[in-house]
This record gives C-alpha cells, sequence and structure tokens, in this order.
C-alpha cells in the first residue's frame, strides 16, 4: 500500500484523486504555482509545495521541481492527472529511476502511443483498422507532407503527433491553403507540446467520436467499460460526453472493445488508457489515437459501470489485480457529463477572467459535480477555462437529460461568464435528443441566436427588476420608525393591566 500519493496536476483533477486517495487511507502531496496558492486542491491535501510563478512552463511542467518536492515530501508515488506531465515517457521514466511509482502507464507505452504517427503503425501491425493518412514514423518535411496530401485526398486533418485536445491540428480543403496551415499547425504544436511534429489523417465526414476505456494490469489482464460518445467538440475541443453512445448497438460495441483491447495490448499496455475511434455513417469504425492516462470524462463510465478508475489506477501500480473480469462489467443507466467552463456563449465563447463571488452546486439523486473552484477563487489566463463537470445519471438516455436539465437550472456561478447557457440550449435541441449528431453538429448545425434573444429579454427583465428593488431599498432606508409613547412594549401593559384587574 502506498502512504503518500504526490499529485502532479491541478484543478478538478488534482480534487478527484486526492479524494480518491483519502477513501483508500493514503495521504497526499499538492504541488502549485503562484497563481493557484488559494486553490481547492492545496486545501486539501495534507501537505503541499509551491512549484513556482503561473506559466505552466515554469511550475507544472517542471519535471525536476515536481520530482525534487516527490523526494523531500517521501511521496511513495506519483499521479500525473491529465495533461501537462501524463503523457510524457521521461517523466515516467524519471520517476522509475527514483523508486517512485507512476500511477500511469509504463515510458516504453507511452512513447508507443504517445507520438500519433508511431501508434498508428504500431496498431496497423496487430490487425486495427486507421483513418488513411500518412502511415510513415518519424518526422516528415513539409515538402513530404505536400507531396503525400493529394494521394490521401482533401479534406484532410493536420494533426501533431504529440499530445491532443485539438492543438496543433487544423483542417485543410485545397493542396493550395496547406503550407499555411502546416506552418501554424507546427507552431502550436511546439508552443503546446514542445514537438512541433505533425502527420496528415484523411477527415471522416459525418463521423462521430467514440472512445473505448481500457484498464490493464502488470499480470496481462486488460478488460474493456465500454464506449464513450464524445461527438460533441468545438475546435477539436470536447464539450459534452455521455455514456453508453446512441450509435453503438451490443455487437458494434463489443467488437469495438475487443479490437480496442488488442490495440492495448500491442503495446503491452498497463493501467488506465482510451483508444479513440472514428464511426462513419455506415458504421465502419477505425483507429484515431491512444490517450495514455486518465480522460476528463472518465466519470460518465464510473457512473455506469460502477467502477471507480482512479481507485483502480492506483490498485494497479501497487502491483495488484485488476478488481473485475471482463464478464464482470456491467453497463447500468445512461450518463452524460457537461464541461463547465468560464467562457462566453453568446461571444464565441471567448474566455472569461475574473474571482468567482458566489458559487451555488446542484445536488439531488443522479448528480455529481467535479471542481476545484469555490466562491473567491481567482479564474485566470494561465491554464485550462474548465471550472467543473456536471455529471448526471438516469435510467434510460431520455431521464439523463431530464435530470440534467435540472442540474444546469440550479446551477449559479457569479463572478465569470460561463457555457452553462450553450448546455441549457443544447439539452433542447431535437437533434440532440434524437441523437442525430457528428463531430461537426456544434459549428454547423447549432445556433446560439435563439438563446440570444432570450437573454435580451431576461437582460430587460433584470434590469427592471434591479431598478424596482433600489427603490424600495432607497424607501426603506429613508422611512423613519418613531417611538412607542410609552416606554415599554405592549405585551408588558397588557400584562400589567390584567393584574391589575384580578
Amino acid at each position: 500500500m502506498f502512504k503518500k500519493v504526490l499529485v502532479a496536476n491541478r484543478g478538478e483533477i488534482a480534487v478527484r484523486i486526492i479524494r480518491a486517495c483519502r477513501e483508500l487511507g493514503i495521504e497526499t502531496v499538492a504541488v502549485y504555482s503562484e497563481a493557484d496558492r488559494r486553490a481547492l486542491h492545496v486545501r486539501y491535501a495534507d501537505e503541499a509545495y509551491l512549484l513556482g510563478p503561473a506559466p505552466s512552463r515554469e511550475s507544472y511542467l517542471r519535471a525536476d521541481k515536481i520530482l525534487n518536492i516527490a523526494r523531500k515530501s517521501e511521496a511513495d508515488a506519483v499521479h500525473p492527472g491529465y495533461g501537462f506531465l501524463a503523457e510524457r515517457e521521461d517523466f515516467s521514466a524519471a520517476c522509475a529511476d527514483l523508486g517512485i511509482a507512476f500511477i500511469g502507464p509504463k515510458p516504453s507505452s507511452i512513447a508507443a502511443m504517445g507520438d500519433k504517427a508511431e501508434a498508428r503503425a504500431t496498431v496497423i501491425k496487430a490487425g486495427v483498422p486507421v483513418v488513411p493518412g500518412t502511415e510513415d514514423v518519424g518526422n516528415m518535411t513539409n515538402e513530404e507532407l505536400l507531396t503525400k496530401a493529394p494521394q490521401i485526398g482533401f479534406p484532410l486533418l493536420i494533426k501533431a503527433t504529440a499530445g491532443g485536445g485539438g492543438k496543433g491540428m487544423r483542417e485543410v480543403k485545397s493542396l493550395e491553403e496547406m503550407p499555411t496551415l502546416l506552418q501554424s499547425a507546427r507552431r502550436e504544436a511546439e508552443s503546446a507540446f514542445g514537438d512541433g511534429n505533425v502527420y496528415l489523417e484523411k477527415l471522416v465526414e459525418g463521423a462521430r467520436h467514440i472512445e473505448i476505456q481500457i484498464l490493464a494490469d502488470t499480470h496481462g489482464n486488460v478488460i474493456h467499460l465500454g464506449e464513450r460518445e464524445c461527438s460533441l467538440q468545438r475546435r477539436h475541443q470536447k464539450l459534452l460526453e455521455e455514456a453508453p453512445s446512441s450509435a453503438l448497438d451490443d455487437e458494434l460495441r463489443e467488437k469495438m472493445g475487443s479490437v480496442a483491447v488488442k490495440a492495448a495490448k500491442a503495446v503491452d499496455y498497463v493501467n488506465a488508457g482510451t483508444i479513440e475511434f472514428l464511426l462513419d455513417k455506415d458504421n465502419n469504425y477505425y483507429f484515431l489515437e491512444m490517450n495514455t492516462r486518465l480522460q476528463v470524462e472518465h466519470p460518465v463510465t464510473e457512473m455506469v459501470t460502477g467502477i471507480d478508475i482512479v481507485k483502480e489506477q492506483i490498485r494497479v501500480a501497487r502491483g495488484r489485480s485488476l478488481s473485475y473480469e471482463q464478464h464482470e462489467v456491467k453497463f447500468n443507466g445512461h450518463s452524460i457529463e457537461c464541461r463547465i467552463n468560464a467562457e462566453d456563449p453568446y461571444n464565441n465563447f471567448l474566455p472569461s477572467t475574473g474571482r468567482i463571488t458566489h458559487s451555488l452546486l446542484p445536488t439531488g439523486p443522479g448528480v455529481r459535480v467535479d471542481t476545484g473552484v469555490y466562491p473567491g477563487f481567482e479564474i485566470t489566463p494561465f491554464y485550462d477555462p474548465m471550472i467543473a463537470k456536471l455529471i448526471v445519471w438516469g435510467e434510460t438516455r431520455a431521464q439523463a437529460i431530464l435530470r440534467m436539465r435540472r442540474a444546469l437550472e440550479e446551477y449559479r456561478i457569479v463572478g465569470v461568464r460561463t457555457n452553462i447557457p450553450f448546455h441549457q440550449t443544447l439539452m433542447d435541441s431535437h437533434r440532440f435528443m434524437g441523437g442525430q449528431y457528428d463531430t461537426r453538429f456544434v459549428e454547423e448545425r447549432f445556433s446560439m441566436e435563439e438563446a440570444e434573444e432570450s437573454r435580451q429579454n431576461y437582460d430587460d427583465i433584470a434590469a427592471i427588476l434591479a431598478t424596482m428593488v433600489a427603490h424600495r431599498e432607497t424607501e426603506r432606508s429613508s422611512h423613519i420608525v418613531q417611538r412607542n409613547e410609552r416606554d415599554t412594549s405592549n405585551w408588558k401593559w397588557v400584562g400589567r393591566w390584567e393584574r391589575m384587574h384580578r
């Protein structure tokens, strides 16, 4: 059993990991930047250490500082969460060199699947279908990519070989615009991941983004926990996830799960990971990439399976077998997760910064909120704008949608703008309710215009109510309450009168 775990992350995922450790009786160590000095994960952990200035490159991406803190605090293990150092094979290897357990996959697996081009080549050898693209392993020059592009066909995607989250990704519709897009994709990838290498991939139009959750231990056991529907995206950033997907039946689910397990075994994978697929209109599926870490959207899988993925990660890292075999994994009900971000959906989703002055979290049956903020916490421009993840569970998809509507209505955040109105509008969309959407739905067939008109009406109503309240308060402050003519209360006078007339 680990005695102490260092959480090399921040925000809601750091809080999530700390809670899991606390339930297991494991002490925790938090690390934080100067901007996160008052963050919730710092308050929840048993120990906390300052990393450095706010920028990630000077704090959460400083593996040397984090490992020094791990040694100083005598931590047995490091959990990287997601993002930052979670998919860095050198960080995983450095932990092993120091005798500190890395709660994640082996460096070799991260290297094999972390480089997207190499990952494609690896799974092709294992017989896993992939989206057509550049199969070459290693760096390709712009000239080589420009030569290869017409053979793949347009439209296509330029994608960074390192990292994820839509960084370093560009859609190309013609050869003429490709040189400029190649340069911008490389610059963004270099800035985000320190690696400007990119590869090409055919754009599958009308596709859905389906991912399979994998768990694997050091004893050769590999299982899948079903799929997550992640097609609702904007600029390749996921906005909402649900499990199970309305596009899959039991037969297709089992096929894709088996292929995902095969892909994980191809790199001798250990711990939690996710195999991502594209599913076209004809139910043909193609390997997209593997995320060698815990996913942001893991709670929806936990809600429908009842399996605590973070605890399983810790269990595997200790050398124990998985708690479940494949036949023991059961799917119950439906779960939806909305990412609550600090951004303005009425103004092209521009990030919103500031101090949260009030926060009222939704509660009730089947509602879960994973968050790392509280009233008084400041949202800064240095990190991801996600404030919280709102997750609901229902016996059916229809019940889950109704529950999410109710939870979104209850959620109150004051001080910054959020995308809650976007999610509320999405819940009312007939296409969403019918499960008729793909990865381009939000950008091409969804509009906030009706919600904008409604908001304008609400603004007028709010202005009128504010004026009425201000008027009432002014009258109240000017109202003079005169002193009673008697020097005591009427109750006492009645009492005296009764005694006098007995």
